[in-house]
């Protein structure tokens, strides 16, 4: 392809996209096909001539669309928002077009200094605390962000004399999942992380933490990290951090706090108790590629000290060393487990420079009150009730009559084609998760969604 037929089948696959942003809200939310069904439709031999642009959008529109659950869809309240602002999608084909890799500093300079001076803003956009300036780097997910956290933790603690089998490490049952799997990459085993309990809310306990903690030292273990989570996935719960923090401070265990998706909500003022305690923590991490609008992947992951990460990650062959590094420049493959760089950070210099924050901001305020409103309306229903407090954005419900009838109800909602939702489990009791995040959901789809909700609770003789 020459940079002429890019010029003509870009416009036209940027029309196409513009398109789909547009109609996305007239798809499916989530898709019907068949197991196979897509790979039927395109399998064969490769091609072995050029094609027409047409005939890949064609391809496009008939078989991979339907193919796909719309993320962007207003009517998506499954999982987590993942919005792509449409600003940030030309950085991030910017970013594609350029075509560099940025691991060192030498090989991109602009790759380097372009995400240090990003990742600050987001400091002061977040309010976060001054040790996260210029200690700040963009991963590809909150998973590989917690995965460091560990791995900085555990160099620290192995640093100071520990010894590694005897690292053990705590959550609370509703942590994400990539906690115990970060913890099993660096070669702690599931059996090593201890849960602690919650409270009513679903709230990791100070004082259950600080007694495992104590009989863990009775008994030779070494506790070296504590995962907190500020809006845990299934119920969006808010561990208390400046606690948790004063338990661990005496026996000098690494503190993570991951905000996957609700640390973005500090970009508002009012919410920036979201991030209460983070003064405290030694990592940190927050998605742009949630409810920010960032397009995936980009988690904005900090450090307080970034010496224990680089020891952890750090490896100098003599073809990656610089005169660069040497003088104090930052080499970013130290910084994460895979030595290559996308060029993530245009994508947010694009947004922020496009659109700027204040649109984020009124999106965030617009979907925490919507989702006041939905609470509202859920708790006015008696075939229902609230299993979780909603803080933010994401709405957690049960039907009463029992775990059955909400597995059915969930079914119903998810099949019907005009909404998407995410069954979980919350103390043993099955709940219906709502979250309300995306970039193009406005009041009229929530209430279109209670509308199908009710319809579909008397079809149901719930």
């Amino acid at each position: 392809m020459t940079p002429d037929e890019f010029r003509s089948a870009g416009y036209e696959l940027i029309d196409w996209i513009a398109d789909y942003h547009e109609r996305v809200g007239e798809h499916r939310v989530a898709s019907d096909v068949e197991p196979g069904q897509v790979r039927a439709a395109l399998d064969g031999p490769p091609p072995e001539g050029g094609e027409r642009i047409a005939d890949l959008i064609a391809d496009l529109d008939d078989s991979i669309v339907p193919g796909l659950t719309h993320w962007q869809s207003p009517s998506f309240h499954a999982y987590f928002p993942a919005n792509a602002a449409l600003s940030s999608v030309l950085g991030d084909l910017v970013s594609s077009g350029l075509g560099v890799n940025g691991f060192s500093w030498v090989t991109s300079p602009a790759v380097t200094e372009l995400e240090t001076v990003v990742m600050d803003w987001m400091v002061e956009l977040l309010g976060l605390p001054d040790q996260f300036v210029g200690n700040g780097v963009i991963q590809d997910s909150a998973s590989s962000g917690t995965l460091c956290a560990v791995l900085a933790a555990r160099d620290r603690a192995v640093d100071s004399g520990a010894d590694p089998t005897r690292l053990v490490a705590y959550s609370s049952a509703q942590a994400h999942s990539s906690i115990e799997k970060g913890l099993r990459i660096a070669g702690i085993p599931a059996a090593r992380l201890r849960v602690i309990g919650h409270d009513d809310a679903f709230a990791m306990q100070p004082d259950a933490l600080a007694a495992v903690i104590a009989q863990d030292i009775v008994d030779g273990w070494v506790p070296f990290f504590v995962c907190a989570t500020a809006g845990t996935t299934s119920s969006q719960a808010f561990d208390p951090v400046t606690a948790i923090a004063a338990v661990c401070r005496p026996h000098h265990i690494w503190v993570h706090l991951d905000a996957a998706m609700a640390g973005i909500a500090a970009l508002c003022d009012e919410l920036r108790w979201v991030n209460d305690g983070v003064e405290l923590v030694d990592s940190y991490l927050t998605n742009g590629h949630k409810w920010m609008g960032v397009v995936f992947d980009c988690t904005f992951f900090w450090v307080a000290d970034r010496a224990p990460l680089l020891r952890a990650l750090s490896i100098l062959p003599a073809y990656l060393r610089s005169d660069a590094a040497d003088s104090g420049a930052i080499d970013y493959r130290d910084w994460q487990v895979p030595l290559g760089r996308r060029f993530r950070a245009l994508k947010v210099w694009f947004l922020l420079r496009i659109d700027g924050p204040e649109p984020i901001r009124t999106m965030i305020r617009d979907h925490v009150a919507w989702s006041q409103l939905v609470d509202q309306w859920v708790r006015a229903d008696d075939r229902f009730e609230v299993v979780a407090p909603t803080a933010l954005n994401l709405l957690t419900f049960a039907v009463r009559s029992g775990d059955g009838p909400t597995q059915d109800l969930v079914g119903a909602i998810n099949a019907s084609g005009e909404a998407l939702v995410t069954p979980t489990v919350l103390d043993e009791q099955r709940a219906i998760r709502v979250s309300v995040g995306g970039q193009y959901t406005k009041l009229g789809h929530l209430e279109l969604l209670w509308e199908l909700i009710q319809q579909l609770a008397d079809d149901l003789d719930l």
